[in-house]
């Protein structure tokens, strides 16, 4: 494996150093919650207008809002994951790698960051292990590819599109009747995802940041001296999720209840008939809860038996821990904004610090900045929704514009934080060393053209 300089060794040592800087002050993602928490204690103590004791009951009885928010994000991880495994998935992935040429290494980037950037607007579960196993399927084709830019390229749909699309935590929780930021009194309505995900400005700024970062991802594919070229041994480790094999000969009546794939059709015609009465009979608009029933009815026919969904199933429950055990953390740190006076506290700042024409961009900004402390864009957005929703009522900005720029911030940085990519880099056998130089060459771009949006936006 060749491991010479691409060209770019300036930046790939900005992003070691970067990543090493993150592995020496960063702490686990429960820790940060855990002093975030405390961050929040002093500040509704001190400008919350709360004594200690008041802010404990602050937070717990914030502790439980967001156990329903937490289960419909676990299940947009389970549901990408279950789906990103199916046997169907796996054909249409080495369908897919097959339409590249050997020949042109670039073609198996623009594929890789097309396909990670387009299916993470539609689920970012789906992309996140979807795009590490099509990663997989193109290197093994195209064995000339730089292998480091090939993962770096599967990493692009956590940080250019998931959260403008269909499983946006922020504009589905919007979306959805009788959210916790209506019951709280944050939000006087839902907003309909017509005016978030489906907007003009939404759709136009997610194309044009599509095409730009494909092509300049397929740009920077190195000569072919300096490519990093996969070992074979290395791609001999390199193994992709295998389902049950149904056994053969005679079997037991639970055991042919379980390879059955009877169920797995009346369950998925249920859902589709439910979906037609909701969309067309109802005229339903899209929410959390109907997207993971999307993709839920999607994994139980594509692994078309009972035994087959039970195992990815089993596998996908692995990745949402983490979720489960800090959410409500978050939900602690949601009550102290909500049940004391902090929340105001923060409004009043950000109006003082912003202008109509400003607020967006500042939104965009510190979602940005936020998320490298908290990277969940649900989390953060139960964290910071109570304050930045009514700031933006008092300058006069519609609500919808305040989330998509939240939306778009959130995402921005998580091309270059690492805890997202875990799952992705345990598949890869690498570290987000080796592909951080990469990824800020991207976030640089992407920084710099989005931040301009949304000094345009509250002109649109």
């Amino acid at each position: 494996m060749n491991k010479k300089g691409s060209g770019l060794e300036f930046l790939k040592d900005a992003g070691d150093r970067l990543n090493r800087w993150t592995d020496r002050w960063i702490p686990d993602a429960l820790v940060i919650v855990f002093i975030l928490s405390a961050i929040a204690f002093g500040m509704a103590i001190i400008w919350g207008g709360v004594t200690p004791y008041g802010a404990v009951q602050a937070w717990g009885k914030g502790f439980w809002r967001l156990l329903e928010f937490a289960m419909q994000m676990c299940l947009i991880i389970m549901t990408g994951y279950i789906l990103a495994v199916s046997p169907p998935m796996k054909v249409l992935l080495d369908k897919l790698s097959s339409i590249t040429n050997p020949d042109k290494p670039w073609q198996a980037i623009l594929t890789m960051a097309l396909f990670s950037m387009i299916v993470a607007w539609f689920n970012w579960g789906l992309s996140l292990i979807g795009s590490a196993m099509f990663a997989l399927f193109l290197i093994k084709r195209n064995p000339k590819t730089d292998y480091r830019l090939l993962i770096a390229s599967a990493y692009l749909g956590l940080g250019c599109t998931w959260h403008s699309g269909l499983s946006g935590s922020a504009t589905l929780i919007v979306a959805t009747p009788d959210n916790f930021l209506i019951k709280d009194g944050i939000l006087a309505d839902v907003i309909p995802t017509s005016t978030t995900i489906f907007s003009p400005f939404n759709l136009v700024l997610t194309v044009i940041m599509v095409a730009i970062v494909a092509l300049v991802m397929a740009a920077m594919h190195p000569r072919p001296e300096k490519t990093y070229r996969i070992k074979p041994e290395l791609l001999d480790r390199l193994k992709l999720y295998e389902p049950p094999r149904k056994p053969d000969g005679p079997c037991s009546p639970s055991s042919w209840m379980n390879w059955w794939p009877g169920f797995n059709i009346m369950v998925a015609a249920a859902g589709a008939t439910w979906l037609f009465w909701y969309f067309f009979s109802r005229g339903g608009g899209l929410t959390l809860n109907v997207v993971n029933f999307i993709f839920l009815m999607l994994g139980v026919i594509f692994h078309w038996r009972p035994r087959s969904f039970l195992k990815a199933s089993e596998e996908a429950g692995k990745t949402v821990w983490a979720i489960i055990i800090q959410f409500p953390f978050y939900a602690g740190i949601f009550g102290l904004f909500k049940y004391t006076a902090l929340s105001s506290v923060f409004v009043k700042a950000f109006v003082a610090v912003s202008t109509p024409g400003t607020y967006l961009l500042f939104v965009y900004w510190y979602a940005g900045l936020l998320n490298y402390l908290v990277p969940s864009g649900g989390s953060e957005w139960a964290i910071t929704a109570p304050y930045l929703l009514p700031a933006a009522g008092q300058l006069g900005i519609e609500s919808w514009k305040t989330v998509i720029a939240y939306a778009w911030g959130d995402m921005m940085t998580d091309m270059i934080q690492p805890f997202w990519a875990i799952a992705m880099l345990a598949v890869a056998k690498l570290e987000f060393r080796e592909i951080m130089g990469w990824l800020l060459i991207v976030f640089f771009i992407f920084f710099v053209l989005t931040s301009i949006a949304f000094l345009l936006l509250p002109f649109v």
